[in-house]
């Protein structure tokens, strides 16, 4: 595996590392897309298998109640913490 994969792999963190230096060289703050990102990505480092279930997780909505109405035409990327 670690032959067949890890360019692919390797190219992957340094797409992200490139990412995270973009959007901390244009400032501001952290909104709940980049907390939800930087959670997944630190859940990467733990030793326990299902890292990519701990990292979908990171992104998506716990709730289980549907809400009324989307309140926007297009997904977002990560749950920002609240219902409606």
């Amino acid at each position: 595996m670690l032959n067949l994969y890890f360019l692919e792999a390797r190219s992957k963190v340094i797409d992200l590392a490139a990412f995270l230096d973009r959007v901390e060289r244009a400032g501001g703050t952290d909104d709940f897309r980049m907390k939800a990102f930087r959670n997944a990505v630190a859940g990467l480092r733990a030793k326990e298998k299902q890292k990519a279930k701990r990292a979908l997780l990171a992104f998506s909505d716990p709730t289980t109640k549907p809400i009324p109405a989307a309140a926007t035409k297009a997904a977002c990327g990560a749950w920002p913490g609240k219902q409606g």
